[in-house]
Parts: C-alpha cells; structure tokens; sequence
C-alpha cells in the first residue's frame, strides 16, 4: 500500500488558449506527537477546502493529493529533541482563470500559517480530466504495492529462512512444505522489492512524490537468530490468517462477487494470534523426540507461515484486476496487468505450498497460550473438491451472472471498494498491530482514494 498518492498524466493532446489553471496548495504543521501534527495538517486543509467550496469551487475539481508524516530531530541549546512534520496536500482546479488570483488569498486566509501554495500550472479542462482518471487509477498500484507488498510478502519471512544464515529448524520447518521453500521466499520478496522500486522510478518520471512510509517503521523485529534488528512496518508474530481463499478457489457454485461466503479451511488459525515467524531462539528449540529435531511448534510457525504467505499474495491477485477497471491510460494499465500477473504466479506457488502443511493437532503456543490444528485437508470431515490439497488452479465458477456457465477465473475482482476491501482484511488479520492511529488514518485516507477513482465510460 507512500508519501504520496500516483500522478500519472493522460495521453492526449489540446491546442488553443488554456482554460483551466492547476494549483497545488497545502497545509504542513510539526509537533512533538504525529498525531498532533496530522490532525493540525488535516484541521488547516479542511478550512482550505470549505473556504474553496464556499467560493464555489466545484467538489469534483478539490482533488486530495499526498499525506505524510516525517520524524526528525532538531537541536535545542542543551538536547536533541524528536519532533513530527505532517503534510497534506490537495490539488485544485480553477476554471475561471481570472479568479486565481482571489482564490490564492482565500486558500491563504483559510489555513493560516499551516497553508502553502506549492505551484501553479495552465492547463486544458478535457486534458487534465484525462489525466485525473489515469492518476486515480495508479495511485492503488503504488500505494498498496510500494508501500505494503514489498513489506508484507516476505521481507521479515526472507531474514529468518534465508539462504544466507538465518534460523536452520525454521528453514527446515519451512523445508517440509517444500525442499525450495526457502528459495521461493528470497525469490518472492526479490520481486515484490521489485515492483517497489519500479512503481518509485515510474512516479518519479511522471514528477510525483516517490513512497515512502519510514516514519511508521516503528513496529519491533524477532528476536530470533538471523533478524535484523530494525523496525518494522509489519506485525508477522499476532496473526489471524483467514483461509477462506482455500473453499473460495475449489468452488464450483460460489464467487464472493456473487456474494457468496465460504468456510475457513483452517478454522483455528483464523482465531485468536499466531506468530508466521519465530519471536526468538526459545521458539525453534531443537525437540529430539521429533523427526529433524523439529518441534511441533516450530512447525506450526512453518505451517503459519505457508498460509501466510498464500492468503497476502490471493489478495494481490484479485487486488490488480481489480483496480486495472479503472485505468485510462494504456501506461498504467500496462503496468498493472504485467505486474500482476506476477502475483498470481506467486499466489499458485504459495498456494500449492500451503497444501503440504504437516499434519499437526491442538499445538498450544507456549507463550500465549492459543492453540491451533491442521487437518489432513484430504481427510474426513474434510476431503472432497472444498479442501483437496491438489486443487491449486482455480476451480470454474459463477462469473458475472449465475446466467453463465461457470468459468475458471480470479475471484474477485469485482472493483467497487476495492482498495477499502484490501486494507480492512489486511488489518482484521493482525498484520499492523501495533501501529498508530495516524498510520491507520493515512492508510484509510489512501483507499477511500483510489476507491473514488473512475474510469472514462
């Protein structure tokens, strides 16, 4: 899921005398607390925004742009003192060109000392409304690929089963899904860093702010062998991992576009926290009762991890068509059906992986007490097309309308509140416990966003 939210211009051109000006304005404050800083920045760019819709500026030409918040340290006569930077800013279109100049000392008067007019471009209405379109729709692309997939898909998981050092009984662990499991971890996370720096280099060339949430890395790391000692984005050590995704692609009658719910393949593990990765040493003691000294929770770390893995990456699958319905430009379009295509590949690997979690009942956590079992998927109660471990292509279903034949498909892909959607299940998994409300607002500020894009008709 960025410091800003995609610019991206239309394709097209115009001639003839400008009839639109563009003004980027904004609103900055700094404060001890982040939340105190954003809420200042949020509090001076609503007054700008009421002053600018009192002028009679039209709601569809106020455009919020980027959000952010920076830490930093300034000195004092005797100390360093940590202080907070926000930062909003808002995009403006003017369509009476004359009326810039009284339009400025409104966006002025109304933000105070926070407010500041960055820049002021001509431009043509039916080329800007073009671009507009393009912008919105990539904005879902950097903000949630930038800003969480490279994070959330495995940097923490990579560390710890590395190919390099690492944890050696949670490689192993990890190694009972698959002998490659711990070369599919280093390969997945090389690629989502991939997509980061790509999506960074291409708003950079269209002059848009490059992503990055630094601030927020605050979350800490295992302390077990081979993590690093940073901070994090990510929470990988209180998961709930839903596994519906596992009913909801052997399916033949249901798509959750259709509105159909589905059952839990792994029941316990969508209850209470479990940890995807070792919190420390104490957590990967050998168990020379065990077959490789591998213990039952070490496995069960292993067996969390692979259902991890799979549940982030189907989300990316659906997530790209999801928000591609949305693009205008070719461009960006391009850029979404290539990279995701990538995260089904991901998603089929993990997917498969998932399927040879070692057969495990009532593990207990030791040190919070949570339990968790996984079934033999091709076993009774279960068995059968809805748990079949070897099913890994999407089974046909229901597509557009009951109506139709069933169709092998991603599901789903349905576009409306698509990004909210992302963002919610991400958050109810436990992925970002621990973080700010200010994180939380930011991230919620950038979904409701990108859900508000629209494509031409």
């Amino acid at each position: 899921m960025p410091d800003g939210s995609i610019t991206v211009t239309g394709h097209g051109a115009a001639s003839g005398t400008p009839d639109l000006v563009v003004l980027t304005v904004g609103a900055e404050a700094t404060d001890a607390s982040p939340v105190q800083a954003f809420n200042a920045a949020s509090e001076a760019l609503s007054a700008m925004l009421g002053a600018l819709r009192a002028a009679g500026i039209d709601p569809a030409d106020l455009q919020t742009r980027s959000a952010s918040v920076h830490s930093h340290w300034r000195e004092r006569s005797d100390d360093l003192v940590r202080s907070y930077d926000a930062s909003q800013q808002l995009v403006v279109r003017v369509r009476d060109v004359d009326a810039v100049g009284e339009l400025v000392g409104i966006i002025v008067a109304a933000g105070g000392p926070a407010a500041r007019v960055h820049s002021l471009s001509l431009s043509f209405a039916e080329v800007e409304a073009l671009g507009r379109m393009a912008r919105e729709a990539a904005w879902q692309d950097a903000s949630a690929k930038a800003e969480q997939y490279a994070e959330l898909a495995g940097t923490q998981n990579a560390e710890l089963p590395g190919l390099t050092g690492g944890s050696p009984l949670f490689t192993l662990a990890l190694q009972q899904l698959d002998g490659d499991m711990d070369q599919y971890v280093s390969d997945n996370t090389e690629d989502e860093l991939t997509h980061e720096q790509f999506i960074n280099a291409y708003l950079t060339s269209k002059g848009a702010d490059p992503v990055n949430l630094d601030a927020f890395r605050t979350l800490p790391s295992s302390k077990a062998t081979g993590a690093q000692q940073i901070g994090r984005l990510t929470n990988l050590m209180q998961l709930s991992v839903d596994t519906t995704w596992w009913t909801r692609y052997r399916s033949r009658t249901k798509n959750p576009d259709l509105h159909d719910s589905f059952l839990n393949a792994i029941p316990t593990l969508a209850k209470g926290q479990h940890t995807a990765i070792p919190r420390t040493d104490a957590d990967v003691a050998p168990d020379p009762t065990k077959p490789l000294n591998i213990s039952d929770f070490t496995q069960a770390i292993a067996n969390t991890a692979g259902f991890h893995f799979a549940a982030i990456e189907q989300g990316g699958t659906s997530l790209y068509p999801s928000m591609a319905q949305r693009a205008n430009s070719t461009e960006v379009l391009r850029i979404l059906l290539s990279i995701g295509g990538v995260e089904i590949c991901h998603f089929q690997t993990w997917h498969d992986k998932a399927g040879n979690a070692i057969h495990l009942d009532n593990v207990v956590d030791p040190v919070t007490g949570v339990s968790v079992t996984f079934p033999d998927l091709n076993a009774p109660p279960f068995g059968g097309e809805d748990f079949q471990t070897n099913l890994i292509m999407p089974e046909p279903t229901a597509f557009l309308s009951r109506h139709f034949p069933p169709c092998s498909i991603i599901r789903p892909t349905a576009t409306k509140g698509a990004a909210t959607a992302a963002l919610k299940g991400l958050t109810a998994s436990g992925l970002f416990i621990g973080q700010s409300p200010v994180f939380f607002s930011f991230l919620m500020q950038l979904a409701t966003e990108a859900d508000a894009a629209r494509r031409d008709s």
